[in-house]
């Protein structure tokens, strides 16, 4: 759930100038995370996020830390959760863990490949939506990669 709320605020700062941890907690229960003020604290600090100044003057914060560790992280969430893939067409399903399907789809979503339209995850299965067919076999390829 961690994984999933880190990918959330990455999506909104990206979106929105976001000027203070309660507006960032409100826009958080808006996508359904059930926050404190707490959490988002704490939220920002393991994320390295840092407030700078806009054009406008006011502040908001941005990703402060290197993107490299969070896509360490993200790959690490890979590594532990990856069971299985197969495909058909343009669809790829991927089997987890139990309960890791949620964290290692956004980890697949932070990857950012232009191949991969999105993901849906459920407790420990992956529907992959890529944009072309004949690219699947590949792109199950670099995911065992990762997660090997």
């Amino acid at each position: 759930m961690k994984n999933a709320r880190h990918e959330q605020i990455l999506q909104l700062i990206g979106v929105y100038d976001i000027e203070t941890q309660e507006e960032l907690a409100e826009k958080l229960n808006e996508k359904g995370f059930t926050v404190t003020q707490a959490t988002v604290s704490r939220d920002i600090r393991q994320l390295q996020l840092r407030k700078v100044t806009g054009s406008d003057g006011k502040s908001h914060y941005t990703l402060g830390g290197s993107q490299v560790d969070l896509s360490r992280k993200y790959k690490r969430v890979l590594e532990d959760a990856f069971v299985s893939a197969d495909h058909a067409g343009n669809i790829i399903v991927i089997h987890t863990v139990s309960g890791m399907a949620m964290a290692a789809a956004a980890a697949l979503d932070s990857l950012d490949w232009g191949d991969v339209l999105g993901c849906i995850a459920g407790d420990d299965t992956i529907m992959v939506v890529i944009r072309e067919p004949e690219n699947a076999s590949e792109i199950i390829g670099r995911i065992r990669g990762i997660s090997s």
